[in-house]
């Protein structure tokens, strides 16, 4: 009678028997695949959790890496550090190859148990969000353990033992309750190369994307130019107030000025954004019933990349999935903080909807790869950030943006970028197909042993 609905019976008796009395209902649904399997308890060889200390962004202390830094299975470097550990605990927290960092806690439940491998020795610290497990590889490897969970049998599990409130939480003693599926030797060798050739391809395109930096900045003169740092500057308050409406003194730091002569001095010209781009702030209304992919911050990567999407019915999506985006926008955040957040729009998320905590840019005047490396360099970075203003959620408005000075890169230059830039999408288009790959590896291993 049963059959085939997401219900399951449960006697209240074997409920008591659990180590944790777990009531709700989500925990017994039988919407689940039975494997040959092992518990985490038996996997893990060592756990611990990274530090609780307050982060700076003003890299002062040690590196310390954080959810926002996982690269899809892998990781990249981090923005924030930390100088209230000392250095016996930061040796204690640096990331050793094969290390499995796992999300904690989060506001998001999707992102609770959210893995990534650590594909080489780093100089770098993780954070209390994030614990570490170094599995018995005996058992099973740290590429196949990353696999798996990330896989859609490893997220029920994970789902399954989440704590979930305010904020879910995965704690090592939940790892410890899931079941873990058993592979052949052999076969997690082979999950093993499909995840580090993926990282080689990954590491491949970051370094032609790392050229298109090179490339612009170049261009640009930037590195034989010498930053302002003084901490004092004097206006007239008439003057200023009147061009700006703004009275936060952060608004008028020194730099801020030399960023925009440094610009202006660009021996192409220059102008304002919003006579060199044009921004789409019209808002899209999903139909309730089509589906859509949907991009929010989470999903962008360090080098502009959309490392993934949700995928929903518009009645699903969240109120503020309301910019449609096409091939060659690029877009870019408004939210301080993750200001680096900017991605080019590929074929693949043609007629997309993207987070309004985006702006979506494009221009007649500079390509789109130009664009994103553009956005995401040094003078325009800060000039992002000047133009920030709130007290919640500081952010930047459009009227700001629309009046950030731009350089007009000269077509010859912003033709080398492109391919640079067309190089790395596509390398790290291959890096994400082969972790697809793997993941599906590890699905089809438990499905041939599902019942």
């Amino acid at each position: 009678m049963l059959k085939g609905l997401e219900i399951s019976e449960i006697s209240i008796q074997d409920i008591f028997k659990l180590e944790d009395y777990r009531l709700e209902a989500e925990f017994h649904i039988s919407k689940r695949v039975k494997f040959d399997s092992v518990k985490g308890v038996d996997v893990e060889s060592f756990s611990q959790y990274g530090t609780s200390k307050d982060l700076n962004e003003n890299s002062i202390g040690f590196p310390v890496l954080r959810l926002n830094e996982f690269d899809s299975f892998f990781i990249s470097k981090p923005a924030k550090h930390c100088d209230l550990i000392d250095t016996e605990t930061y040796e204690s927290l640096k990331l050793k190859k094969d290390d499995v960092l796992i999300c904690r806690t989060n506001g998001n439940p999707k992102l609770v148990g959210k893995a990534a491998i650590v594909p080489q020795d780093y100089e770098y610290a993780f954070a209390s969000y994030l614990f570490r497990i170094r599995p018995d590889i005996n058992i099973i490897n740290s590429a196949t353990l990353v696999a798996f969970l990330n896989s859609r049998y490893g997220r029920l599990e994970i789902e399954k033992y989440s704590m979930v409130g305010n904020q879910a939480n995965f704690s090592p003693a939940k790892f410890r309750q899931i079941s873990v599926p058993i592979f052949s030797k052999q076969f997690n060798v082979e999950v093993e190369k499909l995840v580090y050739k993926s990282f080689d391809s990954s590491k491949e395109g970051k370094k032609y994307y790392s050229e298109a930096e090179e490339i612009l900045l170049s261009e640009l003169g930037i590195k034989d130019w010498q930053l302002n740092n003084a901490q004092v500057n004097i206006k007239n308050l008439k003057d200023s107030f009147q061009a700006s409406g703004r009275l936060d003194a952060e608004y008028y730091q020194p730099k801020y000025d030399d960023y925009v002569e440094f610009i202006r001095d660009y021996k192409n010209g220059s102008d304002i954004l919003g006579r060199i781009c044009s921004l789409n702030e019209k808002n899209f209304n999903p139909e309730s019933d089509t589906e859509y992919k949907y991009i929010e911050l989470s999903n962008i990567g360090n080098s502009g990349e959309i490392t993934g999407c949700t995928t929903a019915v518009g009645a699903e999506l969240p109120s503020r999935a309301r910019r449609l985006v096409h091939t060659d926008d690029v877009i870019v955040s408004s939210i301080e903080g993750s200001l680096q957040s900017v991605a080019l729009i590929t074929a693949e998320y043609d007629k997309a909807i993207c987070s309004t905590g985006f702006y979506v840019v494009k221009s007649d005047n500079i390509n789109p790869e130009t664009l994103l490396v553009l956005f995401k360099s040094e003078p325009m970075q800060n000039l992002l950030k000047q133009g920030c203003s709130g007290t919640i959620l500081t952010a930047i408005g459009s009227n700001e943006l629309q009046n950030i000075v731009m350089p007009k890169i000269r077509k010859d230059v912003q033709t080398k970028i492109a391919e640079y830039v067309q190089k790395s999408i596509s390398l790290r288009k291959e890096a994400k197909q082969l972790l697809e790959n793997a993941k599906l590896m590890v699905e089809n291993e438990i499905e041939k042993g599902g019942e």
